[in-house]
C-alpha cells in the first residue's frame, strides 16, 4: 500500500511485469533464428574464400582442389535453407503486402490464421520428409560419389532443421499478430 501523497507504483517497483510463457517462447524463437541466421550468414564468407582459393589455385597454379566446389554447394545450400527462419523473423518472405494492407486488422488476422494452415503443411513437410531423408542417408552412410566424397546427410538434415526453425518462427509470428500471450489487447 502507498501512503497519502505517494503516487501509485506498479507492483514490483519500476520493473515491468514478468513476461508470459508465450512471450518468452516467442522471444526464444526469435533469438534462435537471429543467431542461426547470423551464423549461417557467415558461411557465405567461407564460401567466398573457398571460391577465391579455387580460382587462384586453378588459374595461377594449375592445381584445382577436390573440395572447393562441394564446400561451396554444401555451405550455400545450408545457409539458404536455415536462413528461412531468419528471413521470416525479419518479415522478408514474399507476401502480397499491397493487397494485405488494404484490409482492416481483424480481416488480416483471419487471413493470417487461414494461410497458417498452408504454412503448417509446408513446414511440416520439410520437417517430416527432410528428417526421413537425412536419417536414411545417415544410416546408409550416403556420400556424394565425387572424388572428395563427403557425407550428404548433413545437408539433408538442414532441410528438417530449416523446417523446424521456420515452423517455430511462423508460430511465434502468428501469436504476435493475433496478440495471444503478448500482453497486448486483441486486434479490433
Amino acid at each position: 500500500m502507498t501512503g497519502a501523497g505517494q503516487g501509485a507504483r506498479p507492483a514490483g517497483g519500476d520493473k515491468p511485469p514478468p513476461a508470459s510463457a508465450i512471450a518468452r517462447f516467442c522471444n526464444a524463437v526469435d533469438c534462435i533464428n537471429e543467431w542461426m541466421g547470423r551464423f549461417w550468414g557467415l558461411a557465405i564468407v567461407v564460401v567466398t574464400f573457398a571460391v577465391i582459393y579455387e580460382v587462384v589455385a586453378r588459374g595461377v597454379f594449375q592445381r584445382a582442389t577436390l573440395w572447393a566446389n562441394e564446400v561451396t554447394i554444401y555451405l550455400s545450400a545450408m545457409a539458404y535453407l536455415i536462413a528461412g527462419g531468419y528471413a521470416l523473423l525479419h518479415r522478408r518472405h514474399v507476401r502480397i503486402d499491397v493487397v494485405y494492407q488494404l484490409f482492416p486488422p481483424r480481416i488480416r488476422a483471419r487471413i493470417d490464421v487461414a494461410t497458417f494452415a498452408f504454412f503448417l503443411l509446408y513446414a511440416g513437410t520439410l520437417v517430416w520428409i527432410g528428417g526421413q531423408m537425412a536419417w536414411t542417408s545417415f544410416l546408409q552412410r550416403e556420400t556424394t560419389g565425387s572424388p572428395w566424397d563427403p557425407p550428404i546427410w548433413p545437408v539433408k538434415m538442414a532441410i528438417a532443421l530449416a523446417g523446424v526453425l521456420l515452423l517455430l518462427q511462423g508460430i511465434a509470428n502468428l501469436l504476435r499478430e493475433l496478440r495471444i500471450g503478448t500482453g497486448e489487447s486483441q486486434a479490433p
